[in-house]
């Protein structure tokens, strides 16, 4: 059986986080203000670092790549958007919607490598790696785990079609690494969501997600594969989606317990209702990210990329 949850993850330490005006053009979750870039990434890395401290608490295995000055990438502290790791050894590189994110990728493919094949010695398995960079010419994008949210114990895959997601892209995917696609279209003030993890999260029992965002042509069909896959369903409204409550993430901690991560943002914004019901499957650990979620336009899932082999 596959595994949804890991208790091994990959973080990017910022070294001039700021609001990137190349993502904004559909992210319509990010601000710009006149403050400075060196206070912006002051309070950036503090939050960075103070989410890493609870990681490490729950027992989490956390690897810090650090980023570097040049070439300046602002939103390298989202490395989930530009690889993903699969249980059965598949390591899968991603074209980038902004041209200074897919500098990213040249900065820390090689040590995101290194680690998979530590892990590849130490377990006796071979990755195989599937590169989609070549589709940036055809200005087809897929953001990883921003522009999907896996079920992986079921095989499953959603999909939020937009700018920063391309259908057939996302359906090769699926295909490359045996999943299955479900494809749909989801808004949010009209405007498509650029990404799928701010309206879902899917955990080992748990499905965190915004329905009412979905097409109505589209909405009983999510939800009838999320139930027959046996996920409980915790809706959310719009206006939590812009609270970040759907850019969680499931992991494993000590003793092999599972626990939700959210932002204080997404915390406080749950009614008791929905933190009950979350809480009868898994405990919630959560933490202040407020300056990276108002110029980054992401959240607490954004910034985790988890590994798997």
């Amino acid at each position: 059986m596959y595994k949804q949850t890991t208790k091994e993850i990959i973080m990017i330490e910022p070294i001039q986080f700021k609001y990137n005006a190349e993502t904004a053009v559909n992210n319509k979750y990010q601000h710009a203000d006149s403050k400075k870039s060196e206070k912006i990434q002051e309070k950036a890395l503090k939050e960075f670092n103070g989410l890493v401290d609870k990681l490490k608490e729950r027992g989490v295995k956390v690897n810090i790549l650090k980023d570097l000055l040049m070439p300046e990438t602002p939103d390298s502290i989202f490395p989930n958007n530009w690889f993903s790791t699969h249980e059965g050894g598949n390591l899968v590189i991603y074209p980038m919607f902004a041209k200074n994110r897919r500098e990213e990728v040249t900065k820390f493919r090689g040590q995101v490598t290194e680690i998979m094949n530590k892990l590849e010695a130490v377990q006796g398995k071979e990755f195989k790696i599937h590169d989609y960079l070549s589709y940036i010419e055809e200005e087809n994008f897929l953001e990883g785990t921003g522009a999907m949210v896996i079920d992986r114990k079921n095989r499953i895959s959603y999909c939020a079609l937009s700018p920063r997601a391309d259908k057939d892209l996302f359906i090769k995917f699926c295909e490359d690494t045996n999943h299955k696609p479900v494809f749909f279209t989801a808004l949010q003030d009209g405007i498509q969501i650029y990404h799928t993890n701010v309206m879902m999260g899917i955990g080992e029992e748990n499905a965190i997600v915004c329905i009412e965002s979905i097409l109505e042509e589209d909405r009983d069909r999510v939800r009838n594969e999320l139930v027959s896959s046996g996920k409980k369903i915790i809706e959310i409204t719009l206006d939590q989606v812009k609270k970040f409550l759907g850019n969680t993430l499931e992991l494993k901690g000590k003793d092999e317990k599972n626990f939700i991560v959210m932002s204080d943002t997404a915390y406080y914004s749950l009614t008791e209702e929905q933190k009950g019901e979350i809480m009868k499957r898994t405990e919630i650990v959560h933490a202040n990210i407020e300056t990276i979620e108002y110029y980054g336009g992401g959240s607490v899932r954004c910034m985790l990329a988890e590994v798997f082999v």
